[in-house]
């Protein structure tokens, strides 16, 4: 099992290699006024610091689960990384938070998402330093928290497995997008409408590319985790992503 996640991670992070042309969703480098920068970081502190523990208690008590975690973030690198033009002019992009909130919880997809974020703003250009907490929020903390909610909530109705796998990666994708159309409506306001017309204007940048790639983002995470069912019952089971049997 873990010869094959080890594959799969060095094949995804090679598709890194791949000449494409340059685009950036994410809330880029000096963008925000530095207030709304500051605020947007606070917010995040607290879920980094709960994900920190978070990590470390579930790697104690399951230390086989370390492999899974890294190839979680490695799913958000590189899905994250994938910028796809949009006929609106902007571009978008998978998050690939979904897959780690399902399988460890949502703040520890914040720590790896904040690392993720990090090294795009450094090596790829995708974000900023400055932008760091807002973008974080939006991607590592609302998005997986979305996901995560979506699939325990449909498991407890008793929907199939892959529907509350699709519909948590699909639509924490979608909420990363509505979370970070309002940060930049609040920090620029329209002159004529205020924050709603702003919302408005951002949010419909986004939507035409954002909607069908979030289809396909939980398609892939429902067959992301069918593969690790297949190989690795015993963990999933460990963190309840699947029912113990017997």
């Amino acid at each position: 099992m873990y010869k094959i996640l080890s594959s799969m991670i060095f094949a995804l992070l090679g598709l890194l290699f791949v000449p494409t042309n340059a685009y950036g969703m994410h809330i880029m480098e000096g963008f925000l006024p530095i207030s709304w920068a500051a605020l947007w970081g606070v917010v995040t502190l607290p879920f980094v610091i709960y994900g920190l523990r978070s990590i470390k208690n579930k790697v104690d008590e399951n230390p086989s689960i370390k492999m899974l975690i890294a190839f979680a973030g490695a799913f958000a690198f590189v899905l994250s990384a994938l910028k796809i033009p949009s006929v609106t002019g902007s571009c978008s992009h998978p998050t690939g938070v979904g897959l780690g909130a399902i399988l460890f919880g949502p703040t520890v997809m914040t720590v790896l998402g904040l690392i993720v974020l990090i090294f795009q703003a450094l090596l790829l250009a995708h974000g900023g330093i400055t932008t760091l907490g807002a973008n974080t929020f939006s991607m590592a903390v609302v998005g997986p928290f979305v996901a995560y909610w979506l699939y325990k909530g449909l498991q407890k109705m008793g929907a199939p497995r892959w529907l509350a796998v699709f519909l948590g990666a699909g639509l924490g994708d979608l909420a990363t997008y509505v979370v970070t159309s309002i940060q930049l409506a609040l920090a620029y306001p329209s002159e004529a409408g205020g924050v709603a017309a702003s919302l408005a204007k951002f949010a419909g940048i986004f939507a035409v590319t954002q909607i069908p790639l979030a289809i396909c983002e939980g398609l892939l995470t429902v067959v992301v985790i069918n593969f690790l069912v297949s190989y690795n019952k015993q963990d999933l089971q460990q963190l309840s992503v699947i029912k113990k049997e017997g």
